[in-house]
């Protein structure tokens, strides 16, 4: 069984992305990797080839027109899959700014050598913690995906959809298998006047430079109710995030997961009905859960 992990970076250094540790967390899953590299203005393209031998990199030029929707996101991963091999079985991706902790690394390879063969499960479907404003709080809400595929079949005709999010094969769903592993996301982890650079700079591969500058003027402060709900994370982070987490030394004055909710009653009540029974109802799904 061959398997290759893939993503896409540009800037990772002066967006404080960290695709060194997102990569090393799938590596050992992986015969090879490869990074679609963009046209960086930074050094991370020294970064990422100082990371392994296995990584290959191919650099690419960002089509920064392709704004609605996010849709360069989709075009680099798109890339990055044109160079997997074809003897490859299994597609690892992970995004600069996620991670898998290593205890789910062998339940991950246990799933993919069982359903290796089984053609009715094209994907395997992660969990998922998002992590926000330091490393101890999640947000949890209805507003966070809280699943998608990021381990997929070799398949012909599997693209990247949207902004990159998720992945159809042939304009369909992919089928998928949803497993007991979780993907660390780490995107919203600064401080909060890292958090409004975080908004601005995100949004300028979907809106105008006017629009960014109306809703998100450059300031001091952000409002964490963008999270809706923050809880304490009280488990452990994957060992590649260890340096990175203790170099972090920002501390909030207050509790956050004790300011008052923003929800509006849609919102309140869907959350309350999914605390309740676990159902996320109206919920978004770009995959088929077949097993």
């Amino acid at each position: 069984m061959k398997v290759t992990g893939f993503t896409f970076i540009r800037n990772a250094i002066s967006n404080d992305y960290p695709v060194r540790e997102a990569i090393l967390s799938v590596l050992p899953l992986c015969d090879d990797f490869v990074v679609a590299l963009g046209n960086s203005t930074d050094e991370t393209s020294a970064l990422v080839k100082s990371i392994d031998p296995k990584i290959r990199t191919i650099n690419t030029i960002w089509d920064d027109s392709l704004k609605e929707g996010g849709f360069v996101f989709a075009d680099e991963t798109n890339k990055a899959i044109a160079e997997i091999s074809k003897d490859t079985d299994w597609m690892v991706y992970i995004q600069g700014d996620e991670a898998i902790h290593e205890d789910y690394l062998p339940l991950i390879r246990k799933e993919m050598e069982q359903e290796l063969n089984n053609n009715n499960v094209e994907a395997l479907l992660l969990k998922y913690k998002h992590f926000y404003a330091s490393y101890d709080y999640l947000a949890e809400s209805r507003r966070w995906y809280r699943r998608e595929v990021r381990i997929l079949k070799n398949l012909p005709g599997i693209q990247s959809y949207r902004d990159a999010q998720g992945f159809r094969i042939n304009d369909r769903k992919l089928k998928v298998k949803l497993i007991d592993a979780y993907i660390y996301h780490y995107g919203w982890v600064k401080p909060p006047k890292g958090l409004q650079g975080k908004v601005r700079n995100f949004n300028q591969y979907y809106q105008t430079e006017e629009w960014i500058e109306e809703r998100y003027p450059v300031q001091n402060s952000f409002d964490m109710h963008n999270a809706d709900r923050l809880v304490h994370f009280n488990g452990s982070h994957p060992k590649v995030m260890t340096e990175r987490i203790e170099a972090a030394n920002w501390k909030f004055e207050q509790d956050l997961t004790k300011l008052p909710s923003k929800m509006n009653f849609r919102r309140k009540l869907l959350q309350k009905i999914e605390d309740l029974t676990g159902l996320r109802l109206f919920e978004y799904r770009n995959y088929k859960i077949v097993k």
